[in-house]
């Protein structure tokens, strides 16, 4: 019987270029890209929030300053300031002093989902069990008629294989985890891909695991994606 406790703390990634969405992100942050009129990052912090999350921590880098005004009104957000951009996986090694070697949720601030009866994050929550697990992603179903060739295989354990060498995988990766700091010892200084790192490291000790999400999760990444999204009708 899992014995987990209630994890409440928090790091969204907001510091990357948004390099595809551009020219748009030449001068407003991605995080504060609006979906009808309510910046992504605001809608991320929400969910964080309503979740019982108390302690969030946002790194910052591309156009820093509009996301440290806006951070104004969520005075108990920590910032993690990049003066260099670190990539995924060194901007969680930078703030993970505090997290204080405790568990914690990590989510991209571009990740956009609706929900089912039970949140994302209480779904990853209720199935992370820190005994058996460094890392619980949770994962989308790749469409068929995607151009992305997904990133995992999920085995019947729960446990997650990383495409590698195949064409495709079924399931996606979207930005939104449940992580353990240890996963970071011994982790390059400097900038890194979490994935290329962490998430292979934990799956070569058989403690990277997956869970699926039912409801309605839409990728953010593209002029299109952003198009299709401002017009989708919410639940």
């Amino acid at each position: 019987m899992k014995t987990s406790p209630p994890i409440k703390q928090a790091m969204v990634l907001a510091a990357g270029y948004g390099k595809r969405l551009r020219p748009l992100t030449n001068h407003t942050p991605k995080p504060l890209i609006p979906i009808r009129g309510r910046p992504l990052l605001d809608y991320v912090l929400t969910q964080l929030q309503q979740a019982g999350i108390d302690k969030i921590v946002v790194n910052t880098h591309h156009l820093a300053t509009q996301i440290h005004d806006y951070l104004r009104a969520y005075p108990s957000v920590i910032i993690s300031h990049e003066e260099m951009l670190l990539d995924t996986g060194g901007g969680v090694a930078k703030a993970l002093p505090h997290f204080q070697e405790q568990p914690f949720v990590l989510i991209n601030a571009d990740t956009y989902w609706q929900d089912t009866a039970v949140t994302a994050i209480q779904q990853l929550r209720e199935q992370w069990d820190e005994i058996k697990m460094d890392a619980l992603l949770l994962l989308v179903r790749r469409p068929t008629d995607a151009s992305v060739p997904g990133d995992y295989f999920l085995e019947s354990t729960g446990r997650l294989i990383y495409r590698g060498q195949q064409s495709i995988a079924p399931y996606i990766y979207p930005g939104l985890a449940i992580l353990r700091p240890r996963l970071f010892e011994g982790v390059p200084s400097g900038p890194f891909k979490i994935v290329d790192v962490c998430f292979h490291k934990a799956q070569a000790q058989g403690r990277l695991y997956g869970h699926v999400h039912q409801g309605f999760w839409a990728d953010v990444g593209t002029h299109e994606s952003l198009q299709a999204l401002q017009t989708h009708e919410t639940a």
